[in-house]
């Protein structure tokens, strides 16, 4: 019996070829027609085709020579930047910062927006947004996608915020406002979620499919990735462990009320830190900087490392039975202050209390962690949607 053609087949298979070469470009480039062909497998001719395809759609363009033997010499090309732009935000209490990415994931603009005198979230998030796209020389119809990083839950069905401990104006409606008023794909997202997003595409979970991430700062958050995809739960509520009931906290029975803190959160974040510090004559403006000094006092600041890491490691105990990771990354600026004297002491005290032995690990995504996480999750999406239509 014949096999069936099935129909389509050509066009799907330059769909993917068109795909691995921008990847390749994107990854190894400037790359010349003939280093395409190999590197994809292609002929000369169907590499050729390729490129001439994909400059045509304004997607790769030429940026030089390459130098060969006898004959001219071969032209090098590579992704067009300007072909699409995202922007990554981080929303805090008291500002927005906005940041402008093209579709190599260069950051070419730059804005930052203060909301204290404002009552309005979608005002604030346009004006940042526009000063970040003007910024990088471009307009609201190059921007492909807008990602917003916001503490709270996102619901992972309608990426709609439905709650936010410490951001009183954000509100359900207000995805549906920012659509409209930015007039773009708009998306919400955890910024503990956004945090592992970047770990793993650069950091200490480089190359790690399953891991948490635990960030400790002015709120507490939990990330988990397992086989290389975040978990976020029904309602985006997977991750909220500053309400995890722990020993030597009380437990609140009011946990929705806007400004109620969870056991974990009371014993561990940045509160707590300076709690703990003062404790030992450790003082400073920021918990950071309580911490910090802790550290560089040596001996007379270990029992302050020690309780902040006995109080820590009950929530990445109880995180860690259930789910049995490989690595636990610290994050936050708490954390970030800690360094590996802190996350030693944690990993010694999670295998003194339990079965399982993660390593742990401090964030080596240090800068800006929620803003990276939110371009590298609106740049993954935008390339899918422009490098998967190629064909037409």
């Amino acid at each position: 019996m014949a096999a069936t053609r099935l129909p389509g087949t050509p066009r799907l298979l330059r769909a993917l070829n068109d795909r691995a070469a921008l990847e390749l470009l994107l990854t190894r480039g400037p790359l010349t027609r003939a280093q395409l062909g190999e590197l994809t497998g292609l002929s000369k001719v169907t590499a050729s085709q390729l490129v001439e395809r994909l400059e045509e759609r304004g997607l790769v363009r030429r940026v030089g020579e390459q130098a060969g033997g006898r004959g001219p010499n071969a032209q090098l090309y590579a992704v067009t930047p300007g072909s699409a732009h995202v922007i990554g935000v981080e929303v805090l209490p008291d500002r927005v910062i906005a940041a402008c990415a093209d579709i190599t994931g260069e950051i070419v603009g730059r804005s930052e927006q203060s909301t204290q005198d404002s009552d309005d979230p979608v005002r604030a998030v346009h004006s940042a947004v526009m000063q970040a796209a003007t910024r990088a020389g471009t307009d609201l119809e190059s921007i492909r996608r807008v990602v917003l990083g916001t503490p709270g839950l996102v619901d992972p069905r309608t990426s709609e915020v439905s709650f936010a401990f410490d951001l009183p104006r954000w509100h359900r409606g207000l995805l549906a406002e920012l659509r409209k008023d930015l007039s773009t794909t708009v998306v919400f997202g955890n910024d503990v979620n956004l945090v592992a997003i970047a770990e793993q595409h650069a950091g200490a979970a480089k190359g790690v499919d399953d891991f948490v991430l635990i960030w400790v700062g002015r709120g507490v958050g939990l990330a988990t990735v397992i086989g290389g995809k975040l978990h976020q739960g029904s309602t985006g509520a997977a991750g909220e462990i500053g309400y995890l009931p722990v020993a030597g906290a009380d437990v609140p029975h009011n946990a929705s009320k806007r400004g109620v803190k969870g056991a974990f959160q009371t014993l561990v974040a940045s509160d707590a830190a300076k709690a703990i510090g003062k404790q030992y004559g450790f003082r400073g403006n920021e918990s950071a900087d309580v911490v910090r000094a802790a550290v560089a006092a040596g001996g007379p600041g270990e029992p302050v490392l020690d309780e902040l890491a006995r109080r820590l490691a009950l929530g990445v105990a109880a995180t860690c039975v259930v789910l049995d990771p490989p690595l636990v990354v610290l994050a936050g600026e708490v954390s970030q202050a800690g360094g590996a004297a802190l996350a030693e002491r944690v990993e010694a005290e999670v295998a003194s209390i339990t079965l399982v032995t993660p390593k742990v690990v401090i964030s080596e995504v240090a800068v800006e962690p929620i803003l990276n996480g939110a371009l590298l999750s609106a740049l993954d999406a935008v390339r899918d949607e422009v490098f998967g239509s190629t064909t037409g």
